[in-house]
Parts: C-alpha cells; sequence; structure tokens
C-alpha cells in the first residue's frame, strides 16, 4: 500500500470556464426558499452565495467574468479568492464539470 498522498487537483484559473455538472441541475426551489442542485439520488440545499456563483457557472464566462459580475450585482470587491474556493470544492464535490483537470480551459 502506498503512503504517497493523492495529487492535488489543478487549481481553478481566472480564464476557466465553469459550468455545472451533466448529472446535476441547478433551480431555484420556491418551498427551500433557495437555489438547490438536483442529482439522480437527491439534491444539495445551497447557501445564497453558492447559488450566485454557480447560477453564472454557464460554461461560457470566465471566472474572473462571474468575480466581476458579482462584485458589481452586490456592490463590493474582493470576492475573488472567496468565488475561487467555493469553486474548488464545488470541483472535488462533483458539482461541476470538469473537476479540477477537465473544467473548460479556453484561453483568449
Amino acid at each position: 500500500m502506498s503512503s504517497e498522498p493523492a495529487p492535488a487537483m489543478p487549481a481553478i484559473a481566472p480564464t476557466d470556464r465553469p459550468r455545472i455538472a451533466r448529472n446535476f441541475r441547478l433551480q431555484w426551489e420556491q418551498v427551500q426558499d433557495s437555489w438547490v442542485l438536483l442529482y439522480p439520488e437527491g439534491m444539495v440545499k445551497l447557501n445564497a452565495s453558492a447559488g450566485e456563483i454557480l447560477r453564472r457557472c454557464d460554461g461560457e464566462r470566465t471566472v474572473a467574468a462571474i468575480v466581476e459580475d458579482l462584485e458589481k450585482v452586490f456592490e463590493t470587491t474582493g470576492l475573488g479568492d472567496d468565488v475561487t474556493a467555493f469553486l474548488e470544492i464545488a470541483s472535488r464535490q462533483g458539482w461541476m464539470a470538469g473537476a479540477g483537470a477537465d473544467v473548460e480551459r479556453r484561453r483568449p
């Protein structure tokens, strides 16, 4: 049995274009009064921040554009590290298409 640590997943880059994984569907649940991720075995109720980030993950917008939009909508700055940290967690959970290595990496 190897005692070597598992390789780290590649970090989410500002130019990545994250999207929800195929087996998940993001939707607003009126009864829950929140965004939820639906999947064949169940549902994940998201907090407000997670819902706002994931609803922008359409595979078209870059992480930088998502951060810019959130900062504009919520009239704040400095959200980049928090958004990236959340996307890395979401990737590890399998919620994002391209958890780590296969996040859409379209370069300009």
